[in-house]
């Protein structure tokens, strides 16, 4: 029975994202919010009432402006869901910055960093071979 439930929520979650990705895209009209904003994840409490929406942005001016200019519109995204997904309470939205993005960047860069300390110690050491 649990595995069912979580099915749902899955479904529920996906089907969140899309919509609330398409009212960004599409209908939200917000000087605030700058650049590409990006749905990444959505994240609903098991009662339905909050939804948990991580968002990155690509090319923004400024991310903190545009995340706030989301939170503004939240009640506005709230109601254009409720009129497409079929839920009996649209839950209540909360954004939140997604950084994974910028954290995998410098997580790739501390590698390539490594990476080229390494090549430099092997150029250094005298070649042993006989």
């Amino acid at each position: 029975m649990i595995r069912k439930n979580t099915n749902r929520m899955g479904r529920v979650n996906e089907e969140l994202k899309k919509e609330i990705s398409q009212v960004i895209d599409y209908e939200l009209k917000n000087a605030n919010i700058t650049g590409i904003v990006s749905v990444t994840r959505v994240s609903c409490t098991s009662d339905l009432r909050y939804a948990k929406v991580y968002v990155s942005f690509l090319n923004s001016k400024n991310i903190q402006k545009s995340l706030q200019g989301l939170k503004k519109a939240s009640g506005y995204i709230r109601s254009r869901v409720a009129n497409t997904v079929n839920l009996r309470i649209t839950p209540q939205i909360v954004f939140e910055l997604d950084d994974s993005s910028y954290v995998g960047s410098k997580i790739d860069n501390i590698l390539k960093e490594i990476k080229e300390q390494d090549e430099a110690i092997k150029n250094k050491q005298p070649n042993n071979d006989k």
